[in-house]
C-alpha cells in the first residue's frame, strides 16, 4: 500500500518551509513585564469607574470628603473639648 503525502503537511515549522518570517519574536522580560503593568492599570481604572459618567467629578468629591474628615479630626485633637462651650449666666 502506497501513501501519497500532502507537500503542505509539516510544513508548521519554521525550519521546514520558510515560515519564520510570520513567527514575532518575543519581547525581552523587562518590556513585557511593563505592557503587563500598564495593562493593569488601565483594567483597575476601567473597572474603578464602570458606570460613572463623570469620573473627575467623583475624584474632585472624595479629595474634597478627605480634606474635611483631615479638619475635622485636626480641629477636634486641638480643641479638646468636643467643640460644645457652655455658657453661664
Amino acid at each position: 500500500m502506497t501513501r501519497r503525502f500532502n507537500k503542505s503537511m509539516g510544513m508548521c515549522l519554521p525550519c521546514l518551509g520558510g515560515a519564520g518570517d510570520d513567527v514575532v519574536p518575543t519581547p525581552d522580560p523587562e518590556t513585557r513585564r511593563r505592557q503587563l503593568a500598564e495593562a493593569a492599570e488601565k483594567r483597575q481604572k476601567e473597572t474603578t469607574y464602570r458606570g460613572v459618567k463623570n469620573p473627575e467629578a467623583v475624584e474632585r468629591k472624595k479629595k474634597k470628603q478627605e480634606e474635611m474628615n483631615k479638619q475635622e479630626m485636626t480641629t477636634s485633637l486641638s480643641g479638646g473639648g468636643g467643640g460644645l462651650k457652655w455658657q453661664v449666666g
